[in-house]
Formats: structure tokens, sequence, C-alpha cells
């Protein structure tokens, strides 16, 4: 009989495939398992709260703004008013308090204070934005304010959010990494004098 034909000849060793079970990691701790899933949960978390706290938080501050923008706009006018005296100051001083005179809707001649670019002399005509009591006043604000305002608020809420998922990780993370110590600390307590006990012999 040959050898080729022999049911002793030599060969590799028959090689058993062996699944492992999922999840049967050994090393795989309890805490392992807890900050793995919380990960987890602060990045859906992300994904999905992160846009619609930025959205909620941006549309209401637009919202807001831009009321305070009709209503500024609805109770505020600029007139046309002429400077009673000479606006000292250079080129380095871009606008004065100076002296104004109008004359309102009704006829009434009024006078205040309000702020004109340095060097305008008198007589010069100014443009100044008043109240409805004749008060002179800033101007409305406008939709780009508003729309600045939301867009900072909307961002501000994305990151303070980040900022909370950030924290709220670490405080986890470091709360499991003080509970893996003590762990640690407890094991070698019982396996230090088996260890150490070898190299006293």
């Amino acid at each position: 009989m040959s050898a080729q034909s022999s049911p002793h000849a030599p060969g590799p060793p028959p090689q058993r495939k062996y699944h492992k079970p999922k999840g049967a990691n050994p090393l795989r701790r309890t805490s392992d398992r807890v900050e793995f899933w919380f990960d987890r949960f602060l990045m859906l978390f992300l994904v999905l709260g992160l846009p619609v706290a930025a959205l909620s938080a941006g549309q209401t501050a637009y919202q807001s703004s831009m009321r305070t923008v009709h209503a500024q706009s609805a109770q505020r006018q600029e007139v046309t008013a002429r400077l009673t005296s000479n606006v000292k100051g250079g080129f380095q001083e871009a606008r004065q308090r100076a002296q104004v005179r109008w004359t309102d809707g009704n006829g009434t001649v009024r006078t205040a204070t309000a702020l004109v670019k340095a060097g305008t002399s008198k007589g010069a005509t100014v443009r100044v934005w008043v109240d409805r009591n004749g008060t002179v006043t800033s101007p409305p604000m406008s939709a780009l304010t508003a729309r600045t305002n939301g867009w900072f608020v909307g961002g501000t809420a994305a990151i303070g959010l980040a900022a909370g998922c950030y924290a709220a990780r670490a405080g986890m993370r470091h709360a499991l990494d003080r509970r893996r110590y003590a762990q640690w600390d407890a094991e070698w307590d019982q396996v230090e004098p088996l260890w150490s006990g070898r190299f006293r012999r």
C-alpha cells in the first residue's frame, strides 16, 4: 500500500471552526458596556438634538427680535433738524453731541441734543430719530440685526449643548474610572500575596 493511500499518512491536523459567541469577550467589563452604550446614547442625542436645539433657539430669538423691529419702526421716525451751533472736533472724533432744532408734525418747534458728525457747521441739516414724544432716540433695530441675533443665539445653543454632552461624557468616564481603579485595588489585594509569595521561597 502506498504512502499516499495510507490512512496514517502525516499531514496537517484538521482545523476546527470555533464560532465565538457575540459579546463573550472575557476582558470586557460591565463598566465597559455601560460606557459603550452611554457614548452611543450621547452620539444619538447630539445628532438628533443639536439641530433641533439650534433651530428652535435661533428661531425664537429671531422672532422676538423681529417683534422689536416692528414695534420700534412704528414708534420712531426720522426727522430733519438743523444745528444751532458749530460742532467742534477733528477727524479723530467721529461724532459729537450738539444742539439741534426741528419742527414736528404738529408745528411745534423742538430742540434736543443729538450725536452729529464732528466738524459740522452751524445751520447744517442733519437727520435724527425721535420717538412719539419727540425725544431723540437711537434708530430702530434692523431686520439684519434680528437675523444676526437669531444666528448668534442658535449657534450659542448648539455650542452649549455640545459642551454639556462633553461634560456628561467626561463625568461618566471619571466615575467609571474610579470604580475600575477600586476594583483593580481589590483584586490586587487578593492576588499580590500569592504573586509575591513565589519569590520568597
